[in-house]
């Protein structure tokens, strides 16, 4: 929803009323914040109840990034709430909470024969596609993008309309009445919003909203992190206490439990053969439910439902079996003679591999599992021809539509309920288990009617992962002599699946795994190559695409590309410079140009992390990356430490520098960018699975040699005081963690590891 002249009208009181989006024509949506006795709502954005709460509606996924607290933040700044009074309220899928920034990034998946009409960020067809498609996912750290301007606008015509209600009591005029701290006051008067909410549901707000001329913000200053929080996260204290609930922690009356079982990764897999009776020789077992490619079990508990799938030992026809060493065997060579696709350039490069060039590298990224907490689970309940759901997603419409479409339902038949998520790092932009209880839900209605509650267990989780995809990277560049190591020309060749053209596939045309393999096969990907054009001032510089057929469905994951592609091209960067002994932070600096932010983080990396050159033995690494455009986007820069024990290496510290712009609520960013950090040390030292067979060789968590509480090292985190638009932080820890700790490793141990996990090449 854009903040436009007639972008917003005060809904009415009770019953609602409607949101109205103008455009190229306007548009109007039923108001989602249908208000109860004693509620009245404002601008589809917010409800101010008789006893003074605030809730503000969050049209995205609570997954720990603190969605739930950012946009009620941003609210309760404008309207001038009490911040103790504030509430969230996950609003169902509506075309006006729309995310158009989202939809204009992602046109190439929606609209691929012609993206660049879709793609700039103000763009109409996007919003068209956004509203008309219900368009809502959270993804790629566009919330603020998204949600700030209409939840300004909301909360400021809210505090318009709550100052006319007092200022018609008071008989003055409302632009003399301050509005704060949940109070609307005028010299020695004062009413609450309580008070005034009944009134101010009848006024008509001002148009343009009458905006605050500040932005929700917090100022970083050096040592503030044991500062006192202003705006403490809204879900921590039921996290804290454990009345949180998850997809998990849905309970029905007379719910029942399903497991599932699905064949080798491969291509194609198909159902062919099972031992039912095995099944029902379990008392707990209420019915077996078999589809195309799974087999499933319910009964009225999840363990014995596990326990009957196993027993009936199910057998698959599976096409293509994934293979780790036929995988790594076309990566070999399509990395050496596949046909390559131009995505980025600048200056002047050859289309073929650079002739003789100085130096020239290959790195590597082995399949990496999400390894989310809760697993994938939903519960449905199928009853009168309609389904509900209860799952967390975060694109819930498209779940909605494919699990509709599963059972033969019209979409406004089925309703979804969203929950917080425990743990995603993308996995749930995937829906397939909703077409799976969707399923099981339509089966057991028309023999009990009882609702069920799916639950993947860990190994089918891992065993029917869409992992992050395997990837090659061919890094070469031309350093005329005499120039110090002072790169002329950078050339990096990657091979790898078109990873986000399947999901695109899957997410808007409901395509299986096979269906967009096929689809994506051969074409060209540019957000598999993201972050692989270099932010130096490289005067030729180009980043090719080598599109791989494999018979293995991957997807999307927190840092995408970047949690690769940084690692690729700051380890080669760190390379240049051992290579021309140029002490690498002064380097990197020295081949910035213009970008005086990103020099800024690199500075103050080294003053917390008191870098030392990374001489050799020292155990310290340096690695900075930018994610966004050169005005604006995010940056960081990070100095990891390692130590030698009696166990091994290990990571002791990483002093990290950032620069994200504007910050909304410093708190949540420095545990964004704490966490995006000790997930990236997952990825660059475990997280990653083998194929043998179609079966991967990590099936459980402790297989996948993931950060205990014991590993996580000491971080210490400044940010750079910025005036730029704000970026979601949550992506930048985890691209710039790898190559730190691979650089790291180097100047500890005198080896260069140039795949991931760092560790798979042994230490």
């Amino acid at each position: 929803m854009r903040v436009s002249r007639r972008g917003i009208l005060v809904g009415s009181a009770i019953g609602g009323g409607l949101l109205v989006l103008w455009g190229l024509r306007p548009r109007s949506f039923s108001d989602p914040l249908t208000p109860v006795e004693g509620e009245y709502t404002f601008g589809g954005w917010l409800r101010i109840a008789e006893d003074g709460v605030v809730s503000v509606a969050v049209p995205q996924l609570e997954m720990g990034q603190g969605v739930s607290t950012i946009l009620p933040q941003i609210a309760a700044f404008e309207l001038g709430a009490d911040w103790r009074q504030v509430a969230v309220e996950p609003v169902p899928v509506s075309g006006a909470y729309a995310n158009v920034p989202l939809a204009a990034k992602w046109a190439g998946l929606w609209m691929p024969a012609l993206p660049d009409l879709a793609s700039p960020p103000d763009s109409l067809l996007a919003e068209r596609f956004a509203q008309a498609n219900r368009f809502a996912a959270t993804a790629d750290g566009t919330t603020l993008a998204a949600y700030e301007a209409p939840l300004r606008g909301a909360a400021a015509s809210a505090r318009a309309v709550l100052a006319m209600a007092a200022a018609d009591q008071w008989d003055i005029g409302w632009e003399e009445c301050a509005v704060a701290n949940g109070m609307v006051t005028h010299g020695e008067k004062s009413l609450t919003f309580a008070e005034l909410a009944a009134a101010a549901s009848e006024w008509d707000a001002p148009d343009p909203p009458p905006l605050r001329p500040e932005f929700a913000s917090e100022r970083p200053l050096p040592g503030q992190a044991d500062a006192p929080i202003a705006y403490p996260r809204l879900d921590l204290p039921s996290k804290v206490d454990g009345s949180h609930s998850f997809a998990g922690d849905i309970r029905l009356p007379d719910m029942v439990y399903a497991a599932i079982k699905h064949g080798p990764a491969g291509r194609e897999s198909a159902l062919v053969s099972f031992d039912a009776s095995a099944a029902y020789a379990i008392p707990e077992v209420v019915q077996v439910v078999k589809g195309k490619r799974w087999l499933a079990v319910v009964a009225t508990d999840w363990w014995s439902a596990d326990r009957a799938v196993e027993a009936m030992q199910p057998r698959f026809d599976v096409t293509g079996l994934a293979d780790s060493s036929q995988m790594a065997e076309t990566l070999d060579s399509l990395l050496e003679r596949g046909v390559t696709h131009r995505i980025w350039a600048r200056g002047e490069v050859p289309q073929e591999p650079l002739a003789k060039p100085e130096l020239a590298l290959r790195y590597d990224a082995a399949p990496a599992l999400h390894a989310t907490v809760e697993t994938s689970t939903a519960t449905a309940r199928f009853t009168d021809g309609r389904l509900e759901l209860w799952m967390a997603s975060q694109a819930p419409e498209q779940a909605r539509a494919a699990a509709a479409r599963a059972v033969g339902l019209s979409l406004e038949d089925v309703i979804l309920y969203p929950v917080p998520a425990g743990g995603s790092f993308d996995r749930r932009l995937e829906h397939e288990h909703a077409i799976e209880v969707a399923l099981i839900a339509r089966e057991v209605a028309q023999a009990s009617g009882r609702p069920v509650q799916l639950v993947w267990s860990r190994w089918q989780e891992h065993l029917a992962a869409i992992p992050r995809p395997p990837v090659a990277a061919m890094i070469s560049a031309r350093i005329p002599a005499g120039g110090s190591g002072v790169i002329d020309t950078l050339h990096a060749r990657i091979a790898a699946p078109s990873a986000h053209l399947e999901f695109g596939e899957r997410l808007f045309d409901n395509s299986t795994r096979a269906a967009a393999l096929s689809s994506s096969a051969g074409q060209p990907d540019p957000m598999v190559v993201e972050g692989a054009m270099p932010f130096y001032g490289v005067p030729n510089a180009a980043v090719d695409h080598v599109p791989v057929g494999l018979p293995l469905a991957s997807g999307r994951m927190r840092g995408n590309a970047h949690g690769y592609t940084a690692f690729f091209i700051e380890s080669f960067i760190d390379e240049v410079a051992r290579k021309y002994n140029r002490e690498p932070l002064s380097y990197r600096i020295a081949m910035l140009g213009g970008d005086t932010r990103m020099v800024a983080c690199l500075q103050q990396a080294a003053r917390l992390a008191e870098w030392d050159g990374g001489i050799d033995q020292s155990g310290q690494g340096l690695a900075c990356h930018r994610i966004g455009p050169d005005i604006g986007g995010g940056r960081i820069a990070c100095i990891a430490s390692v130590q030698r024990g009696p166990g091994g290496v290990r990571v002791a510290k990483m002093s990290v520098a950032v620069d994200i712009g504007r910050i909304v609520n410093l708190d949540i960013a420095r545990q964004q960018i704490e966490g995006g950090l000790i997930f990236g040390i997952g990825l660059a030292l475990g997280s990653a699975t083998g194929y043998f067979e179609g079966l991967p060789t990590a099936q459980r968590l402790a297989q996948l040699d993931l950060p205990l509480l014991a590993d996580c090292p000491q971080v210490e985190i400044d940010f750079i005081a910025s005036e730029e638009d704000p970026f979601d932080p949550g992506e930048l820890g985890v691209a710039v963690a790898a190559p730190a700790i691979a650089n790291a490793l180097f100047s500890a141990t005198g080896l260069r590891f140039r795949r991931l996990p760092l560790i798979s090449e042994g230490l």
